[in-house]
């Protein structure tokens, strides 16, 4: 049976994939060691620290909707903390996710929609078979949808799409009347990111450097390519756009706009947005839903199963990108000295830095708090057992 649509005795909890390798012996549901992780950003994650959602596995792991029935003000909050979230995706090199995580909002929102994505792959393959195993397929896409806090999500969705429509108005205007200084500013903010990842390696070794290097010198070379003008992207440059930018939720610290910006498809995005590009808009939620199935879950194997690497060659692509944020470059795309506004850019850019290095350290305490607090009841419940 595929993953995701798994069943197990309603009485047993399931093991999660990756402690298969460990001893089967039953652990409390709320020992540290099955607790769903928060990933600590400024720190290296060990494999059981790794950036996995909360349940796409096994939907009868306590899911998000065990909070309750939700009261007005409470989606309310839901429709501010989604508004965050989608206010800053929409600057280069602040993460939606690492503002998922301060607002609160991380494990839920992974959670959620890890259930989504494991309840249509299991639909799917309840249309693909036959039998009592299309009957089984059916059935765990049910209790995957049951799972989903349709309510935190459906919130959370209507604030982000409000302030992305009205930031890409804002940002749209900047990014053309200011391209210098906006430029100036996302190139500290970025320079600023790198930092995230790099933390993570933790010792870095000299395949680590390899690796990043490779990232940064396959980065730099796409970015340095010549840019054709004004045309528009191609329905499949949009589709696979979205699918690598949605990594910037299973992964705080890293921006969505940042990777869009990188491969060009930023201003055009924004573009679509301002003008209400109903083609372009659903193309970039096709490859956002494709890149929930597919890329996310692919990155999330790659930091349980290559975290070092993974994560050196994500410091090296970052640091690549900044070859196409240099605030003064031709029309082409070339490399030009400094010129124009050299002081201001200089100014917007050590401002954008600190920003970005200010958001980083705030996650870095919260994410120690909240270890601190879960190490905490860890120890009183074994006292307690005890």
């Amino acid at each position: 049976m595929a993953p995701g649509c798994r069943t197990a005795p309603a009485q047993k909890a399931m093991t999660h994939p990756a402690m298969t390798h460990r001893s089967q012996t039953p652990r409390p549901a709320d020992s540290p060691q099955t607790r769903p992780q928060t990933p600590t950003v400024g720190a290296p994650a060990t494999q059981a620290q790794t950036l996995q959602p909360t349940g796409p596995e096994d939907p009868e792991r306590r899911s998000p909707r065990s909070a309750g029935r939700p009261t007005p003000a409470r989606l309310l909050l839901d429709v501010v903390r989604g508004g965050l979230i989608g206010a800053v995706e929409t600057v280069p090199g602040v993460s939606g996710g690492t503002v998922a995580l301060v607002v609160g909002l991380y494990e839920s929102l992974i959670g959620s929609l890890g259930h989504l994505v494991s309840a249509a792959r299991c639909a799917l393959l309840g249309l693909l078979s036959r039998g009592a195993g299309a009957v089984e397929h059916r059935r765990q896409a049910r209790v995957h949808l049951r799972q989903v806090a349709w309510p935190m999500l459906l919130a959370v969705g209507l604030g982000m799409a409000l302030a992305v429509v009205v930031m890409a108005g804002v940002m749209g205007r900047l990014v053309e009347d200011h391209p210098v200084l906006t430029s100036a500013a996302f190139f500290g903010m970025v320079l600023a990111c790198t930092a995230v990842p790099a933390a993570r390696v933790g010792r870095w070794r000299a395949r680590d450097v390899l690796a990043a290097a490779a990232g940064a010198v396959a980065t730099w070379a796409v970015v340095s390519l010549p840019r054709q003008g004004e045309a528009d992207p191609a329905p499949w440059v949009i589709v696979l756009a979205a699918a690598v930018a949605i990594c910037a939720l299973v992964l705080p610290g890293l921006s969505g706009s940042f990777l869009m910006l990188t491969f060009g498809m930023y201003q055009p995005t924004l573009a679509a947005v301002n003008q209400r590009d109903l083609g372009y808009l659903t193309l970039f939620a096709l490859g956002a839903l494709l890149g929930l199935a597919t890329v996310v879950k692919g990155l999330e194997w790659l930091l349980a199963h290559r975290h070092r690497v993974t994560l050196a060659v994500l410091t090296g692509v970052m640091i690549g990108g900044l070859r196409g944020l240099w605030p003064w470059q031709s029309e082409t795309g070339a490399l030009q000295p400094v010129g124009e506004a050299a002081g201001a850019a200089l100014l917007v850019g050590v401002l954008g830095f600190l920003v970005v290095a200010a958001a980083v350290v705030l996650e870095r305490r919260l994410a120690a708090t909240r270890a601190a607090r879960d190490d905490d009841a860890a120890t009183r419940g074994a006292a307690a057992d005890g």
